[in-house]
């Protein structure tokens, strides 16, 4: 896991040097300055050497510049270091999930995925930190004042040969028993950000329904989570402070004591129990600083483990050597496809079950069922947002695992049950489709999609800014504008995955017509709830429970088929017929 970490440290491995150079000159100073100050004190005042007493003050001074100078160079390497090394593991994480297939991404929860590329790895930033600077202070200053204090009193010391073992298994104790709890705290913040994220997402909806109870009270339920396994881990690290402060403050007692009885006895100076005092602060000093690098390295584990998980993550669906970016049409092929979205073996709980379909380069196909039927699930196969289990899958007579991933989805424009938009411009939402497209291109799509009527109603027109998530245009305005940023790839085959539900039927037949007429060369695939939205289709495909009951016109479908007859009577001789009648 260190090997995996260190390997981000990337360009700012010279920052990540020189911090702990500068750190081990900083902790020279400071050494001295002891030994200096005990030589003013057994030489200078006791012989009045006035001129004594100054050269070493000027060299105290001195001394004590350079610990502040070193002190503040290896601040600011670590700063630098440690921030690169955060940006570059975000970076890496951020592109990594960007080659996840909706596979990988159904195994990370957005919330999780989120948590990890922020409060994990901001821990894990201040635990490299403390590592490049505390945690080589920590041992240098123990080291050097131990030798320091051992060649003053050598049998004084020994205390510290009792006092250092006894904190360092109270600290190994603290890391072991505090660990766990650290790791159940990081999955309970994921908890907490999916509660947050779908109540500031839906808070329309709360609004509406007027359940801020509802909602205050599943964020207390997580949040009580989240503060219990934090303080059970709080109360085990609380024990380090009380411990550390227990044996500082006995060595020093010890000290005192013992050398006052040595300077009765003539074989120690007043200077020299000073600087044994000083010797033994910053030597303890230096253990409570590992004891914090210790606590935050516990609570980095945990955050470093996470993140490691999201960069080993393999990608379910990957580009073959030397893959084809070439499509010669949009026809499509299902050869006896079954599709699960886990490692399920029992074929009876596949989502899709031997779908053999073939359909034209430039067919309207359209696609109905009942809720849970896997039609979203048919269509997300044909651009591999997921691969089949079994069976085949062909675009322009090729198999779809054959193509470039990106040339494969420059071709299959998909617009997805959830209309997305982003914060930014109409125009720069739109160039998603194609960041070269002028703004012609952009009206003509637009005029498809029957979204220019109401973008030119705008004061900004095409530069008008769309919030985050497009929550100042209505439902029905940004299925329009998903639409036209799909049709701007100018892709071989069209998908929309019930992406006109909140479009009235009338602008629902004039999207429609564009189609036939402007684009009759394009594979279009329509999902729909509604009959009248694929009524007018070359063909239309009925699935029932993950597999194909029927296939043929509305006509054909109306004798042959009882679920798409008994949808057909019940929307067209009461919903869909009062809705047209009122228009």
């Amino acid at each position: 896991m260190i090997k995996k970490l260190s390997s981000y440290i990337k360009e700012y491995k010279k920052a990540s040097i020189l911090t702990p150079f500068f750190v081990i000159l900083e902790v020279i100073m400071e050494v001295i300055i002891p030994l200096l100050m005990s030589k003013i004190i057994d030489i200078g005042i006791p012989n009045s050497d006035i001129h004594y007493i100054l050269k070493i003050g000027i060299l105290l001074t001195v001394s004590a510049i350079m610990s502040l100078a070193f002190g503040v160079l290896s601040g600011r390497f670590a700063a630098k270091a440690s921030s690169g090394f955060a940006k570059n593991l975000r970076k890496a994480m951020f592109y990594k999930i960007q080659d996840y297939s909706f596979e990988n991404i159904d195994k990370f929860s957005t919330s999780s995925l989120i948590t990890r590329l922020t409060t994990d790895v901001t821990n894990v930033q201040m635990a490299f930190m403390m590592i490049i600077r505390i945690l080589v202070r920590g041992p240098v200053m123990l080291i050097a004042s131990l030798i320091m204090a051992f060649s003053i009193n050598a049998k004084l010391s020994c205390v510290f040969l009792v006092s250092i073992p006894v904190l360092g298994i109270a600290l190994f104790y603290i890391a072991i028993k505090a660990h766990p709890n650290f790791e159940k705290v990081f999955k309970k913040y994921d908890n907490l950000n999916r509660v947050v994220q779908e109540n500031v997402g839906g808070i329309r909806v709360v609004k509406a329904y007027a359940n801020e109870k509802h909602e205050e009270d599943k964020f207390k339920k997580v949040n009580n989570e989240v503060y219990t396994y934090f303080k059970k881990a709080e109360k085990i690290i609380a024990f380090n402070s009380p411990i550390m402060q227990f044996v500082v403050y006995f060595s020093v007692l010890t000290i005192s004591l013992l050398g006052a009885k040595y300077i009765v006895g003539g074989t120690l100076q007043t200077g020299e129990l000073s600087s044994l005092i000083s010797y033994a602060w910053q030597i303890l000093m230096s253990l409570m600083m590992l004891s914090m690098v210790f606590v935050m390295v516990v609570m980095a584990q945990s955050s470093a483990e996470r993140i490691i998980e999201v960069l080993d993550e393999v990608p379910a669906i990957k580009n073959k050597k030397n893959a084809i970016k070439e499509i010669k049409d949009g026809s499509i092929s299902f050869e006896n496809v079954s599709f699960a979205y886990s490692d399920e073996k029992d074929p009876n709980k596949y989502a899709l079950k031997d779908i053999n379909l073939e359909i034209k380069s430039g067919e309207t196909i359209g696609i109905i069922g009942g809720t849970g039927s896997s039609k979203s699930s048919l269509v997300q196969l044909i651009p591999r947002l997921y691969d089949v289990s079994i069976g085949t899958v062909k675009v322009g007579g090729i198999n779809v695992k054959d193509y470039d991933l990106k040339s494969l989805r420059d071709n299959v424009s998909m617009v997805l049950q959830k209309n997305v938009l982003f914060s930014g411009t109409i125009a720069e939402n739109l160039r998603w489709g194609n960041e070269n497209a002028d703004d012609e291109e952009l009206e003509e799509v637009c005029k498809l999609a029957q979204a220019d009527s109401f973008i030119q109603e705008f004061p900004e027109k095409y530069d008008t800014y769309i919030e985050q998530g497009g929550t100042n245009v209505s439902g029905g305005q940004r299925q329009r504008l998903c639409i036209a940023r799909a049709l701007l790839k100018k892709p071989k085959i069209l998908i929309l995955d019930d992406s006109t539900s909140a479009v009235d039927t009338k602008t629902d037949s004039y999207i429609r017509k564009a189609f036939r007429e402007k684009i009759p060369n394009t594979t279009k695939i329509i999902i729909a709830q509604r009959v009248s939205s694929v009524e007018d289709a070359d063909r239309i495909v009925v699935l029932d429970e993950g597999k194909i009951s029927g296939i043929g016109t509305s006509e054909e479908l109306l004798k042959t088929n009882e679920i798409y007859r008994d949808v057909y009577n019940t929307q067209m001789k009461g919903g869909d017929n009062n809705e047209n009648k009122a228009e």
